[in-house]
């Protein structure tokens, strides 16, 4: 018997859908150019902020946020390509699609690393915040592999939003649904799930942001 089950905290759906806006930004102002670059920093400094928190929240968040919980190994995944592994037992992002999520998040600390530190080779008035600290042909080539790098971010987001559909259109799961309010229907035993304060969220989120005030100023 299929029950809804809290799955999502609160902090997990924000940070997803806040990504969600910042990358649809990103995309957009930085394929515009021109004066929209401005907003093309802004978009990356605020998704540094955003996977800085997740990467916090990904140790000492909820259960379902932190990798520990839902990044597996080898034979955990051979189990869920076979079919073995229940839903209760992986409440949260399947052992594919935490591969998927560890590799959004890679790439994107990639891509707002290195927009950091490119160099704005059309107009030179939209350096990235710590490009004047290195030299102009390493900033240049570090543009290159921004500009590369990107290219790898859409494929994924494209294969992400695939098997949303895929789980939409075969398995009859909606998980756009489920990250909206946090309940996923799930069948056999409900899974004893701990989910963390949002107290706490609310201090990693702090942290976060002083992170990344301090790199764009000490650095």
């Amino acid at each position: 018997m299929m029950q809804g089950v809290r799955v999502w905290d609160a902090p997990t759906r924000l940070f997803h859908w806040s990504l969600v806006a910042g990358f649809a930004g990103m995309w957009y102002s930085g394929k515009q150019g021109g004066d929209l670059l401005q907003y093309h920093i802004w978009c990356g400094i605020g998704i540094a902020g955003l996977l800085l928190f997740r990467l916090l929240w990904g140790m000492v968040g909820s259960d379902t946020a932190r990798f520990a919980h839902f990044v597996r190994g080898p034979g955990t995944i051979m189990r869920y390509l076979k079919g073995e592994l229940a839903e209760h037992e992986q409440p949260g992002h399947n052992p594919l699609g935490a591969l998927m999520v560890v590799a959004l998040l890679g790439v994107l600390l990639f891509q707002v690393s290195t927009g950091l530190f490119s160099a704005d080779v059309d107009s030179y008035l939209y350096d990235g915040p710590l490009a004047a600290r290195i030299d102009s042909g390493l900033a240049e080539a570090i543009t290159a592999w921004h500009k590369l790098s990107f290219n790898l971010l859409l494929g994924l987001v494209g294969l992400h939003v695939l098997a949303i559909l895929t789980y939409k259109l075969v398995k009859k799961q909606n998980l756009v649904h489920a990250m909206v309010t946090g309940r996923k229907p799930l069948g056999g035993v409900a899974p004893r799930l701990r989910f963390a304060s949002p107290a706490l969220a609310v201090l990693m989120a702090l942290l976060s942001a002083g992170g990344v005030y301090l790199l764009l100023t000490r650095v």
